[in-house]
């Protein structure tokens, strides 16, 4: 497609990670004239760190049971996902050249198994459409005849556009990019926020100090985790600090609440979750022998070294009968404390809240601004489903750009 004429009023976008560079596809596709700006060196960072063990791009499971993983919040996620729905996204990446496949775990990889290929490719697409650029610059709200401020290298510089998308990330990982600055400019405009928290964040555990010494950095492989009536497969890393891993963040916003409400919750951890209670009794039946202890439960009970010793964690005796240390293998009860904090997080909850925004995300009280991504106020596990929102929401606010310059353009040629 040619890129649209210079002269253009811009639509102009705050944040170059999926959100806010889809918006930007969709918008110049379009022929609207699109300028991006990043206060970081180069774009999407958090989306090239989120790919270097695997992008996971989204998930395989039918669309009722992807929505549910939105919590409180699936009601508005849901309609997002009626513009980019999973399959759209997928078919996005390979329209890039960029095949994708279905994990045993059913989340969708590029082939490539990294973001690089994929910006790299999406970059490109992005300049041919005739999209502009801006990296090192930071938003700093409004000047006094409404247009856009930054702090650059060059100074402040001012842009008049037609439509803004705010898409500038939550908290997490602030190193990266998204550290919650523009949180006081919203602020200061009257914009209804909920605070940010940590989501997608390891949490505290009182491991003793010969535990966290030998085990830290090490998984705990097929292991299922319970908290209230949830139950969630998958792996859990030890850290030195605690738990952390795809399995607990598919738990992280019930955890993060009740240690808020009680101070403290227990994670209660199936370490072989395929067997009964009653199969592994009668594994365990089996003579000893001269085995160790340790031995013993990684012949008969398949326990890895860690899983051992998280057993040996928990207070009192390992049970010396068959049947009750079954039990005990079946339920490592695990208390955690307290979470890690924002800088640790791979996403944030909180931020604008989902009813100050009509359907097309744009404020009600700040006519032409919208907002797309991590900043508003929802929040989802790893797995692909925390990136396929924010695709989606991209989606959503570009349409709703689109609405918006329509009413305009019908406005002015009434009067």
């Amino acid at each position: 497609m040619t890129a649209p004429p210079s002269d253009l009023s811009p639509v102009l976008i705050v944040g170059a990670g999926p959100a806010g560079l889809f918006a930007a596809e969709r918008l110049a596709s379009a022929g609207l004239r699109v300028i991006v700006a990043d206060r970081m060196p180069s774009p999407a960072r958090k989306f090239l760190m989120a790919g270097r063990g695997g992008l996971n791009l989204t998930h395989s499971e039918p669309l009722d049971r992807f929505t549910d993983r939105y919590g409180a919040g699936a009601g508005r996620v849901s309609r997002w996902l009626e513009a980019l729905s999973p399959a759209d996204l997928i078919a996005w990446a390979e329209g890039l050249g960029q095949p994708t496949f279905v994990g045993t775990s059913g989340r969708v990889f590029p082939q490539a198994m990294k973001a690089s290929p994929l910006l790299r490719a999406w970059l490109a697409r992005l300049e041919g459409l005739g999209v502009e650029l801006r990296t090192r610059w930071t938003w700093t709200g409004w000047d006094a005849d409404g247009a856009v401020r930054f702090e650059t290298p060059e100074g402040v510089r001012t842009v008049a556009a037609e439509a803004l998308i705010l898409a500038l990330g939550g908290a997490g990982w602030p190193r990266l990019g998204s550290d919650g600055g523009w949180v006081p400019i919203l602020e200061s405009r009257g914009v209804g926020l909920a605070p940010l928290r940590p989501a997608n964040a390891g949490f505290d555990v009182a491991w003793s100090p010969v535990f966290a010494e030998r085990f830290a950095g090490t998984p705990l492989k097929a292991v299922a985790l319970s908290h209230g009536d949830r139950t969630v497969r998958g792996e859990a890393l030890i850290t030195a600090y605690g738990l952390e891993g795809g399995a607990v963040y598919a738990l992280s916003a019930d955890l993060r609440e009740t240690i808020a409400r009680e101070g403290a919750t227990t994670l209660t951890v199936d370490l072989r979750p395929d067997l009964s209670i009653e199969a592994l009794a009668a594994r365990l039946a089996r003579p000893r022998g001269g085995d160790s202890l340790s031995n013993w439960l990684r012949k008969a009970a398949g326990l890895s070294p860690p899983a051992v010793g998280l057993m040996r964690e928990i207070p009192g005796e390992v049970p010396a009968g068959a049947d009750k240390l079954a039990r005990r293998i079946k339920a490592v009860r695990l208390k955690l404390t307290g979470i890690q904090g924002l800088a640790r997080a791979i996403s944030t909850a909180g931020g604008v809240r989902l009813d100050q925004l009509d359907d097309g995300l744009m404020l009600t009280d700040l006519p032409g601004v919208f907002v797309a991504g991590e900043m508003l106020d929802w929040e989802a596990p790893t797995g692909g489903h925390l990136l396929q929102a924010c695709f989606a929401s991209g989606a959503v606010a570009a349409e709703g750009v689109r609405g918006w310059l329509a009413s305009q353009s019908a406005a002015r040629g009434g009067v």
